[in-house]
């Protein structure tokens, strides 16, 4: 049992990787190992729609999100954590998401469960965190809660450690993901049957 954590930031040992440190922590404390995706710190191509992933299931630009798809093949649940900028998530982070869900086989993220957590010094982090859940809806993944929202202040990783609240919200956040993995895997029940998707628009 894995869990793959995403760390969005340009920071490789920042706030957003404390609280991720955190989080994969306690998950390893209940026997999932864990391992900390960096999505790097240089420019992220954004998505140009050219739908070659179609049939090839992974990027045109061979970069970052294609590593991350081979690895999520393995995955039983994911956590993806960003910083807070200007009210909203880190857009290299966004561009990332945006590229990995829709060029991955559906299949890699199929009712595997996720989580998002947001870091900040101030505000935007409730946002931020609707903002990444609303990837993992539209690829049928529970969405794994906390006590509180998946959210952790402070300007620099000491302050975000003093953020006594925040640090147990990531704790309860890796025992809940933990609990839900396993249920999955003793449960070994068949998964539901999927339809052809019906793709329309408004013009028909």
């Amino acid at each position: 049992m894995k869990v793959l954590l995403v760390n969005g930031s340009p920071n490789i040992h920042g706030c957003t990787d404390t609280a991720l440190q955190e989080v994969s922590k306690t998950l390893n404390e209940a026997g999932i190992e864990t391992e900390i995706f960096w999505i790097g710190n240089r420019a992220m191509q954004g998505c140009i729609g050219c739908d070659r992933c179609a049939s090839e299931h992974r990027c045109i630009f061979d970069d970052k999100v294609n590593e991350f798809i081979d690895k999520a093949k393995d995955a039983d649940g994911f956590v993806f954590g960003s910083p807070v900028y200007y009210g909203s998530a880190n857009g290299s982070l966004i561009a990332f998401m945006d590229r990995v869900f829709y060029a991955a086989d559906s299949d890699i993220f199929y009712l595997k469960p996720a989580a998002s957590i947001a870091s900040a010094r101030r505000a935007g982090t409730t946002f931020t965190c609707d903002e990444l859940d609303r990837f993992f809806s539209l690829m049928q993944m529970p969405i794994i809660t906390s006590r509180y929202w998946n959210i952790i202040f402070g300007n620099t990783p000491d302050e975000v450690r003093k953020d006594l609240e925040g640090m147990q919200v990531m704790r309860t956040l890796g025992r809940n993901m933990a609990y839900f993995i396993r249920s999955l895997k003793q449960a070994d029940l068949p998964k539901p049957e999927r339809e052809k998707t019906a793709y329309t628009n408004f013009i028909r």
